[in-house]
């Protein structure tokens, strides 16, 4: 089947003919026909990297009315990276066509401009969900008239909290609007979204729900973990030419491990929610051009990374959420190419890799960590291949070759290539000569307390949460908002997660009251909280947080007294509204001579 096929506009095949668009992927072959022979709601469900922008973008293209500036396509995801990825890609579908508009709204960025471009023509808006509400409550956006309305990662943005806001942006589109739904996974929360807001939805699955693309590799080293960054350099120089994304689950280890990196004369870099917009923007500007070669991320900042040909995504350590290895694990092997997928694990995370191949419903390959000899003649094959396949213009060296021959003249070839492999290789030898295994034996038995079963089951003692046993290991929280600020579970989660590095798993019991709410964390967070947490703006109030002196004096009410009077939030200056939640989000070797540091 080719595009000509499907039934869409001479403008946008003429198009995509030019991007070099030839066939329609499976998602895009079933999806397409569809939404343009039917007003129904669909649901997609295919891995990362199989073409879903083009499966949802061609059609709501193809039924946009120009003679009309309203907005009548509603495109909603997860990320300000991927709200400009989308927005790209339509006006690139539509450069043929005369009339439309596609305006993109997120955070981070001036609102009065977005606003600007709203007030010009908006037929279609692709939106980060915080931007959006705000724009809405602004009443800067009507959705009266919306048509279509399309949930792009849906899985994503649920997981990263904005359940609340889609609720609300969704009860403010017309009843007969159609929504698409496009998923890489089909958690409990993504089909009550399809319940609640989708009739009769027609599915299409490419391969099996949360399945991962099948052109990718799944290995699984196991290591000790104080071993851990040694097996990924040596993971690394076991691939001289990897284009790779490596991720961490904190912003603390991925500063950690890119430094290290860095330090060893690896080329990459970090991306994490402590770098600021224009630093973020640096570092996957170089990714995407491929002048970086490792980039290290959180998952958060991850989210809508859409580049082209990475041949490796290496967990240095498990996602929390056994789902989120799907999204990990598609940023590889995208467009029908192949990839893998790298797991490091400790010798009691076994359980872990078993519940991963459970969901994804594909089988991991257990890999022994390279050897140094291994490494070594992996490095100095394609040190070698890199010489021989070079282009040779001997218009520009002819001058210098009789004084090179006369002071080489006593060499022979073979003393030559020892002293040329020494010049290049001697501190990548010696770093290599004395290494030692870092392999180890998984254990067995039922010890391993982290596993992902038994928190989706919440714990084993009887489906109480693990954490509730573990109250003696954390610090209950006062914040001075509550549910009269719009306040929520999944906006303080996001909160707290994005800006203080703090995993979901050291979150406890959280209670959102009407003027004020109480969270536990670790206590072993306590002074990174109390840091990160004062002055974060949410929806123009002024956030801090305080220590409770007692988890019990706090249940019933507020402790401190004083009713519903709230002296811990105060109306900021600036507009917070400006500030999209999605923008607290974390979203962010071509030398070979290297100081092979422990």
């Amino acid at each position: 089947m080719t595009f000509n096929e499907l039934g869409l506009k001479d403008t946008i095949l003429s198009a995509i003919t030019e991007m070099g668009f030839e066939s329609p992927t499976p998602i895009q072959q079933q999806a397409i026909p569809y939404l343009l022979d039917n007003k129904g709601d669909l649901i997609g469900l295919a891995s990362t990297g199989t073409g879903k922008t083009a499966a949802f973008g061609l059609p709501l293209l193809n039924q946009i009315d120009t003679d009309s500036k309203n907005t009548q396509g509603l495109i909603i995801c997860p990320t300000r990276e991927l709200c400009i990825q989308i927005s790209k890609d339509l006006s690139t579908y539509s450069k043929n066509m005369r009339g439309i508009s596609v305006v993109p709204v997120y955070g981070g960025t001036d609102i009065v401009k977005q606003i600007r471009q709203i007030e010009r023509s908006a037929q279609i808006i692709v939106a980060t969900p915080g931007r959006l509400l705000d724009l809405i409550n602004r009443r800067k956006i009507k959705l009266g008239e919306v048509e279509a309305v399309i949930l792009d990662e849906a899985d994503e943005m649920l997981n990263m909290g904005f359940k609340e806001d889609i609720d609300s942006i969704l009860e403010k589109t017309p009843d007969y609007k159609n929504v698409w739904l496009f998923s890489a996974t089909m958690p409990k929360e993504v089909a009550r979204i399809a319940k609640n807001y989708m009739d009769d939805p027609f599915e299409i699955t490419v391969g099996g729900k949360n399945e991962t693309n099948k052109n990718i590799e799944h290995h699984y080293y196991i290591v000790k973990e104080r071993d851990r960054f040694q097996a990924l350099k040596s993971i690394i120089d076991f691939n001289p030419n990897i284009y790779g994304l490596i991720f961490c689950r904190t912003r603390r280890d991925t500063a950690a491990v890119a430094d290290k990196l860095m330090a060893g004369g690896y080329n990459a870099e970090p991306l994490h929610g402590d770098l600021s917009q224009a630093q973020r923007d640096r570092v996957m500007q170089k990714f995407r051009s491929k002048t970086l070669q490792i980039l290290v991320a959180t998952d958060v900042a991850a989210r809508g990374l859409d580049v082209d040909d990475i041949t490796h995504v290496i967990h240095y350590q498990l996602p929390e959420d056994v789902e989120n290895y799907t999204h990990r694990s598609g940023r590889t092997a995208r467009a029908g190419k192949k990839g893998t997928s790298i797991a490091l694990i400790n010798t009691k995370e076994g359980r872990k890799i078993k519940s991963i191949e459970r969901i994804i419903k594909s089988q991991f390959d257990l890999k022994k960590v390279p050897s140094s000899n291994e490494i070594v003649e992996t490095q100095l094959s394609s040190m070698i291949s890199g010489i021989t396949d070079a282009e040779v213009d001997s218009s520009r060296i002819e001058k210098y070759m009789p004084m090179l021959m006369e002071q080489l003249e006593d060499y022979s070839k073979e003393d030559l290539i020892k002293r040329f492999v020494a010049a290049e290789f001697n501190k990548f030898l010696s770093y290599y000569e004395n290494s030692r295994d870092l392999n180890a034996s998984q254990r067995s038995g039922g010890n391993d307390r982290d596993d992902y079963g038994a928190r989706k089951r919440g714990g084993r003692d009887g489906g109480r949460d693990r954490r509730d046993r573990n109250d003696a290991d954390k610090q209950r929280f006062f914040v001075g908002l509550g549910k009269k600020d719009g306040f929520n579970h999944g906006a303080l989660l996001r909160l707290l997660c994005d800006n203080t590095g703090v995993s979901k798993g050291d979150i406890g019991k959280i209670d959102i009251l009407d003027s004020f709410s109480f969270f536990d964390a670790d206590k072993k967070e306590t002074e990174t909280i109390l840091q990160k947490m004062q002055g974060i703006d949410f929806e123009g109030n002024m956030m801090n947080v305080e220590k409770t002196k007692n988890r019990d004096e706090n249940r019933g009410g507020d402790s401190r007294g004083g009713g519903n009077k709230k002296p811990f939030a105060r109306r900021s200056s600036g507009g917070g509204g400006d500030r999209d939640r999605s923008k607290r989000s974390d979203g962010n070797r071509s030398s070979r001579r290297r100081s092979y540091n422990n």
